[in-house]
């Protein structure tokens, strides 16, 4: 396929804010993908090259994209830089100034949508002596071969930051309407931008196997795949690979024991909730994953974890879940997440820092054994399933603390119990329920102690002045709108981070390091970043405010701790925070 057709989807989709409109634009366009370029044209309609669960990244910086407009279009860099100013983009500057040409190549071919996929991978792998040049080559390459309309959107995706509102939700039900519509009579009205659904429970159904099949695989290239022939039943039977990361089940807070029980029933299962790194173990033969709730491989950074899996948990292959918790080594006592954080980030001295910070293994939930999918099975027979090949060694590897109890007072006393120990909280869940990837179900709750935060993504900052100056600071926070596939502000934060190193707590240069690779567009000391980046944000209250564009505003917030385990689309949602406005202070 040629990238110019990709690039005039683009084009429609910026075109529109309504969601429903994008979804339908999107499906027709996925009718006519051919079978051959779906890979690649399912990640560039992302504005991936790798996916969600593949950690690398094309990693270039916007100065050396503009070094390439700068080649490619004949006009000088500070011409180039002075431009990007006035439009904030510069994939719209290199539209501008690319296009007029003053500089030609001999030869311009047509790009595909293979040759820029595969120059963007390039852009990925190239390291060492010379890099710079050679992707500045790269990028320069497509940039003279584009065509009006392509440039734009070849330095977005060489920026990864596409800027077109196609979120996860959008894809799924994309692929829904493209291929198993019919069969649940939906059609789009042109005129009213809605759609029409004749059959609702079975269109239902549909949206839920195509949700099931992604959380199995973390890749809609693959689950496109299965979805060609129509055949739905042929995604159903979509399996996942144990070396694969998946989506982790989701639970809801609820305000103490006893909503614990009404949501969950009784009798039901109450174990710790721990204050660590969720963790999934993926063995498949001599092959173990360990993989974060964000999908990131960070099995080199926890080899200590690796070795008591391998080690104690007896199987072929599996996957499972787990906890890995922080403890002193000298007192046995749990530490708090944030003192085994910094493990996740860590490339050097992984032996020295595992025996700083120590951490004991609690798993809590099993999803295949020897090649059978386990996720249909009630808990009481996963749970079964998994003590029995655990062997537990305490603070290396155990079972999570875990009791059946229909009683509340029970339940009670092992809540405090959990709290007095350093956890969390507790989780209740049902017998029976099953395991179902990245949903919020019902299956089970989380009990935590009333003081409320939210998790909330940065979206942009200012530069700092006088002592903060060459810092970010001044952080804007977004939620989640999950109707809309897009993070709509909330506020900002500035306090709660430390100006210098010390033992505990974020600061504004570990933020700002962060942040810099993310930047998407500077005007003057404010910049906007990709959504990447979680904070857990305490606040005094929640406000109605038309200052931002999720229409409330925090009062009093600060930062409680950067959450490097959770990944931008699970932070709080809209509704999460509408939920609390309406509960605070008797507000109904």
């Amino acid at each position: 396929m040629k990238y110019t057709n990709l690039a005039s989807l683009y084009d429609q989709l910026s075109a529109t804010t309504k969601r429903l409109e994008k979804t339908h634009l999107l499906s027709e366009f996925l009718k006519g993908v051919p079978e051959a370029d779906v890979p690649e044209i399912t990640l560039l309609l992302q504005g991936r090259i790798f996916p969600a669960w593949d950690d690398r990244q094309i990693g270039v910086a916007s100065k050396l994209v503009l070094k390439a407009i700068s080649v490619a279009s004949g006009y000088p860099t500070n011409k180039v830089e002075e431009l990007w100013k006035k439009t904030g983009d510069l994939g719209e500057t290199a539209e501008q100034l690319v296009g007029k040409k003053t500089q030609f190549t001999l030869v311009s071919h047509d790009l595909t949508v293979k040759k820029v996929f595969q120059n963007l991978r390039k852009l990925a792998e190239i390291t060492g002596e010379g890099s710079v040049d050679t992707k500045v080559k790269l990028i320069s390459e497509l940039l003279t071969s584009a065509k009006k309309g392509e440039t734009k959107y070849l330095v977005r995706a060489v920026l990864e930051d596409l800027r077109v509102g196609v979120g996860d939700g959008t894809m799924r039900d994309a692929i829904v309407w493209a291929f198993f519509s019919k069969d649940a009579g939906v059609t789009y009205d042109e005129h009213e931008k809605d759609i029409v659904v004749e059959n609702r429970e079975q269109y239902n159904a549909m949206v839920e196997a195509v949700q099931h099949a992604y959380n199995l695989t973390n890749d809609f290239a693959e689950v496109i795949r299965h979805s060609l022939s129509g055949n739905l039943k042929k995604l159903q039977a979509l399996a996942f690979s144990e070396t694969t990361p998946i989506k982790v089940m989701l639970y809801q807070k609820v305000q103490d024991i006893k909503e614990a029980f009404e949501r969950v029933g009784k009798p039901c299962a109450f174990e710790f909730k721990y204050d660590g790194f969720r963790l999934g173990f993926h063995k498949s033969g001599n092959v173990l994953k360990l993989y974060t709730r964000r999908l990131e491989d960070v099995t080199k950074q926890f080899p200590d974890v690796a070795e008591a899996v391998k080690s104690h948990i007896t199987g072929k292959s599996f996957v499972l879940e787990g906890e890995a918790v922080g403890y002193d080594p000298a007192t046995k006592k749990y530490l708090p997440f944030q003192m085994i954080s910094q493990r996740i980030k860590r490339k050097y001295d992984i032996d020295k820092i595992a025996k700083e910070f120590p951490v004991e293994v609690n798993v809590f939930d099993i999803i295949s054994f020897e090649g059978k999918n386990m996720m249909s099975l009630p808990f009481r027979e996963r749970r079964k399933k998994m003590e029995s090949i655990v062997e537990e060694i305490p603070f290396v590897i155990r079972c999570s603390e875990m009791i059946i109890t229909d009683k509340e007072k029970e339940a009670q006393a092992f809540y405090e119990k959990a709290l007095r120990v350093g956890e969390e909280g507790v989780m209740a869940k049902n017998l029976d329920g099953i395991y179902k990837p990245g949903s919020r179900v019902g299956y089970g709750v989380k009990v935590k102690p009333v003081m409320e935060t939210l998790d909330l993504v940065i979206t942009g900052a200012e530069w700092g002045t006088g002592k903060r100056s060459g810092w970010l600071s001044s952080f804007v926070l977004a939620c989640y709108d999950k109707d809309n596939d897009e993070f709509v502000e909330i506020g900002k934060v500035g306090t709660g981070i430390k100006e210098l190193e010390e033992s505990e707590g974020a600061t504004f240069d570990e933020l700002t390091k962060l942040l810099k690779p993310l930047i998407v567009e500077e005007k003057g000391r404010e910049v906007i970043v990709k959504p990447k980046i979680v904070l857990e944000i305490t606040f005094e209250e929640i406000q109605k405010s038309p200052t931002y564009s999720s229409g409330y505003a925090l009062r009093f917030p600060r930062l409680k701790n950067i959450r490097d385990d959770k990944p931008a689309r699970e932070a709080s949602t809209l509704d999460q925070v509408e939920e609390l406005f309406r509960g605070q202070r008797g507000r109904g």
